[in-house]
């Protein structure tokens, strides 16, 4: 099984911390803010919980102003990377909100690195007219991190963030970002501006139809970003997204020798084959399958997931596949019948049933 997240936050990262802060601030208190840390109610808290409580220990054992606070902190956020440093960014959430100017420097500094992606989300809230000004200047900065940054922090539903209504609700200043980003050259950035466009898909479908037809075939990069701006709406069998794509309806494609196992054990692997037939050239495809998965109320999640995207021209394929039924934190497994469709160009052309089994040999419940 794999390591939880929040066990990221060893004794030894955090004795780290600890001295790279002192060495900043000699008056600091290492034994006792490592104390304060490892409390009672350490081992119960999540990786989120462990960076508040970070950053709260962090707050108190540091007895100065927050701009002194933070002209400690920000020298030392550079020995520290990747998403287990965002506590200096939590420190700033929720400490800073009375500063903006101050804090804004620090989200900058502490991004490069990390990201400043949820912290800033607060800022909006409360400051959306300065924050989006911020976001601009940030969006023609020289630092990809920055640049990512602006487009990242007003993303209507940025997963594990606190939300932003009124984005959700219209998009317009969001899309004022994504218009200053989309030729970015940086890969990072274009990744967030598509995923910001996947966003507002899911609330404004037909903002991301426009946006595809003013942007497809522009440049190569355009172009990715467009396809990956549209995967919720690909996903879904959308007609209008498909034909902007180029994936019509095709009449004269079939799925032949469709075979799959009937029965799955949870913590196994779920086979399935098929043969994909066309009178002339198969052609320009996007060619899913479909897992439909039980849930309490008699109904089924369904999750697609791509078998290959593009042009074949060729008569017939052979896919041959498996898909794990392996718990994971992203998706636990329930005993029951299942379903499996082929999908070409969004179109389901074969389904197949099949029983999903508790694992015979295993001592937990599922």
């Amino acid at each position: 099984m794999a390591e939880p997240l929040k066990n990221i936050y060893t004794a030894e990262y955090l004795t780290n911390l600890a001295k790279k802060i002192k060495e900043v601030y000699p008056l600091f208190d290492e034994k006792n803010f490592l104390s304060s840390l490892f409390c009672d109610i350490w081992s119960e808290l999540e990786l989120k919980a462990r960076m508040r409580h970070i950053a709260v220990q962090l707050h108190s054992f540091l007895p100065l102003s927050y701009q002194e606070q933070l002209a400690i902190l920000k020298p030392v956020s550079k020995d520290f990377f990747s998403f287990e440093a965002m506590f200096f960014q939590d420190f700033v959430e929720v400490f800073g909100l009375e500063d903006f100017e101050s804090s804004m420097e620090a989200l900058a500094v502490f991004t490069v690195g990390s990201s400043s992606e949820f912290a800033v989300r607060q800022f909006i809230l409360k400051y959306e007219e300065q924050t989006m000004k911020q976001m601009k200047i940030w969006a023609k900065s020289e630092d990809e991190h920055l640049r990512r940054l602006s487009s990242e922090g007003c993303r209507p539903r940025l997963p594990w963030a606190v939300a932003l209504p009124k984005f959700k609700n219209d998009p317009s200043k969001v899309l004022e970002i994504i218009e200053l980003l989309k030729n970015d050259p940086s890969i990072y950035v274009r990744k967030s501006v598509a995923n910001n466009l996947n966003d507002i898909s899911k609330d404004h479908p037909h903002i991301i139809k426009e946006f595809v037809k003013n942007n497809q075939g522009i440049s190569k990069e355009l172009s990715w970003i467009c396809k990956h701006a549209s995967r919720t709406l690909l996903k879904k069998g959308d007609v209008e997204i498909l034909e902007l794509f180029n994936l019509q309806r095709l009449e004269d494609v079939y799925i032949e020798n469709f075979i799959h196992d009937t029965t799955v054990q949870i913590g196994e692997n779920f086979h399935f084959s098929f043969e994909l037939t066309a009178k002339e050239s198969i052609g320009n495809i996007r060619l899913e399958y479909l897992i439909g998965y039980p849930k309490s109320n008699n109904r089924h999640t369904k999750k697609v997931f791509m078998l290959t995207q593009g042009k074949l021209e060729i008569k017939s394929k052979t896919f041959t596949k498996k898909q794990s039924f392996k718990d994971m934190t992203t998706r636990k497994h329930y005993a029951g019948e299942h379903f499996i469709s082929i999908l070409i160009n969004g179109e389901e052309k074969a389904r197949g049933v099949f029983l999903v089994e508790n694992c015979l040999s295993c001592t937990t419940t599922h």
